[in-house]
């Protein structure tokens, strides 16, 4: 059958589907290692405090073999940061911790902090990506066990805090740090009621912390402290709770900012329960009276068994605090 006998019908599937196939070509060829640096700037700090460049890095769902983003990570540590942010699911493979190592070798000895993601502990399985649109991707019977045990080690070795449940705090040029942050909340194993316990245990053991108790005599015998909650997954009863504890500042990832994404839409799903319009980048997220910046990372990789991306380019982000106005 020549092009001129051919139906407007069939005319009409076989430009869809050249289309469908052009655009699974860029995604998966092109776009899919276009890693790319986004900066932005928070105003959270106390007046008068130095700027602080914090370096958030996410999802690299790292295989052995992907040495063109391990050195692109790696080559980040010539912004020299302050600070390191790991937003988890750092590995995708089961040999996934070579190349985290040579990832991340470079930054030892910059402060960091970091909380598990779902494939922290389990590896990639095959899924059919229409299962997305029906609500977050539960259980896989089939994924496999990864090395958690060693990535933990890896990151205490490069000096960074383990914030899954827990809270740690930091002082970077001059201004006072506190984090909290969850394990994976995709999995179900966040600890929200142990945040509390976990700040207050911090503050016992701070030579400062009766200066940061908000009930101190005034303003000016506060130590000035910036409050930041870090989480892999950005589930609303996360942020919220981030929120009510005084975060200033919260960082996730998960989202892959969609990972396939419509030129003038966005994001088609979420795979959590966060709004589509907040699935990447820098935005404010309020409950009740309280509010606190959100910097949900689009993440620097996919699963080995999705590896596609579209309209939504991997990315690390370079945040820079500087005083609020």
């Amino acid at each position: 059958m020549t092009r001129s006998t051919l139906s407007p019908a069939a005319r009409i599937a076989i430009a869809i589907g050249a289309a469908g196939a052009a655009a699974f070509a860029w995604g998966s060829l092109v776009e899919r290692t276009r890693w790319t640096l986004r900066r932005a700037e928070v105003p959270v700090l106390p007046a008068g405090a130095e700027p602080i460049r914090v370096l958030h890095v996410s999802d690299l769902h790292m295989a052995p073999w992907q040495r063109d983003k391990q050195a692109w990570v790696r080559s980040l540590a010539e912004l020299e940061p302050d600070l390191i942010v790991n937003t988890g699911d750092n590995l995708g493979h089961e040999r996934g911790i070579e190349g985290i190592r040579r990832a991340f070798d470079g930054f030892a000895g910059i402060p960091g902090v970091f909380v598990n993601g779902s494939n922290d502990y389990f590896g990639p399985v095959l899924k059919n990506p229409f299962m997305y649109f029906g609500g977050p991707s539960g259980p896989m019977a089939r994924a496999k066990r990864l090395d958690i045990e060693g990535l933990h080690a890896y990151f205490a070795g490069l000096g960074w805090h383990d914030l899954d449940n827990t809270a740690a705090s930091l002082d970077l040029r001059g201004t006072h740090f506190e984090f909290f942050g969850v394990d994976d909340p995709h999995k179900g194993y966040d600890r929200l009621d142990l945040i509390t316990a976990a700040i207050d245990e911090l503050r016992a053991e701070d030579p400062l912390g009766d200066e940061l108790w908000p009930d101190a005599a005034s303003v000016s015998e506060r130590r000035p402290t910036v409050t930041v909650g870090v989480t892999h997954a950005p589930y609303q009863r996360v942020l919220n709770s981030f929120v009510n504890h005084g975060a200033q500042l919260v960082l996730a990832g998960h989202t892959h900012g969609g990972q396939v994404c419509v030129p003038g839409f966005g994001a088609l799903v979420t795979n959590c329960d966060i709004p589509r319009k907040q699935v990447r980048g820098l935005s404010v997220w309020q409950h009740g009276l309280r509010t606190a910046y959100l910097n949900v990372s689009a993440g620097l990789g996919t699963s080995i068994y999705a590896p596609v991306r579209f309209a939504c380019p991997p990315e690390a982000t370079l945040l820079t605090l500087v005083p609020a106005a």
